[in-house]
């Protein structure tokens, strides 16, 4: 019985990071629209290919289950997702620190 709650805190994790994702996508659509300049059909296809890139991905890790099992195919899906959070996050925080030191440089010019 313990299995599987276990397992369905799993599922429920990896439907909750896909969910964030498509979220933090639809969220930034206007900022990447403004930034390149593009009219709504542009935009819209960024909103596509997140989802041919969620179902290519889908389709392989199914297939990586069938073969080795699910538990190491979601395991290795959820890791790869967070290291490439923890990437954007890193890359993020190291253009805000570099951000403030510049003012801090400006900042003593004045």
């Amino acid at each position: 019985m313990y299995r599987r709650w276990w397992t369905l805190a799993v599922v429920c994790a990896a439907k909750f990071m896909l969910l964030l994702d498509v979220t933090i996508v639809i969220v930034a659509l206007p900022d990447i629209q403004h930034s390149l300049h593009a009219d709504f059909t542009d935009a819209q296809w960024v909103i596509d290919a997140c989802s041919l890139a969620v179902a290519a991905v889908l389709v392989t890790f199914g297939s990586l289950a069938d073969r080795h099992g699910r538990r190491p195919s979601i395991s290795l899906s959820d890791s790869l997702f967070a290291v490439l959070i923890g990437t954007l996050l890193a890359t993020a925080l190291r253009l805000f620190r570099r951000l403030s030191a510049g003012l801090a440089c400006r900042a003593g010019d004045v």
